[in-house]
């Protein structure tokens, strides 16, 4: 894979970040659609990349602590074990208002890397399968494709079982 770092439609606090960290990365854009919600379904499809490669990030609340949870579009946020890998009692899923102000991005194109309040990171354990994942951006319509390995470095996170279908 190639190392992608700039230029106007790839630049973004995520792929500076990767750039920074001198992580390789692919950059992958496609046509937003406004009126889709589902932008994780949405980029799979648009891309052309099996569901399970293409990676959301999700934000909860873990007994007063923003995490980030990133599961594959394919299924959901077991809270309970996102709780868990965090050595917490419980989660909810952050309010979407604090969850933009936290991270930087919009809902929908929020990326795990780059994010302006460093949180957390447990990364579904059934990335480390793929030589690559696909994430978001930082913005809709924008993808960044890069090995687990990498990914983990860039948020310093840790893996565990916390996707479900």
């Amino acid at each position: 894979m190639a190392k992608k770092h700039s230029g106007a439609q790839g630049s973004t606090p995520a792929t500076v970040a990767l750039a920074k960290l001198g992580i390789d990365f692919e950059a992958r854009n496609y046509q937003h659609d406004p009126s889709v919600t589902d932008f994780g379904r949405e980029a799979a499809d648009a891309l052309g990349v099996p569901a399970e490669r293409v990676f959301k990030t999700l934000l909860a609340d873990a007994d007063g602590s923003l995490v980030v949870g990133i599961v594959p579009v394919a299924g959901k946020l077991d809270l309970k074990a996102l709780a868990a890998a965090v050595g917490a009692r419980k989660a909810a899923m952050a309010d979407p208002t604090l969850a933009e102000r936290k991270t930087g991005y919009v809902i929908g194109g929020i990326s795990p890397i780059g994010q302006r309040t460093r949180l957390r990171t447990v990364l579904d354990e059934s990335a480390l399968s793929y030589e690559t994942v696909l994430v978001s951006g930082g913005r809709r319509g924008f993808d960044i494709e890069l090995a687990p390995a990498g990914l983990l470095r860039a948020t310093e996170g840790s893996t565990a079982a916390i996707a479900r279908n």
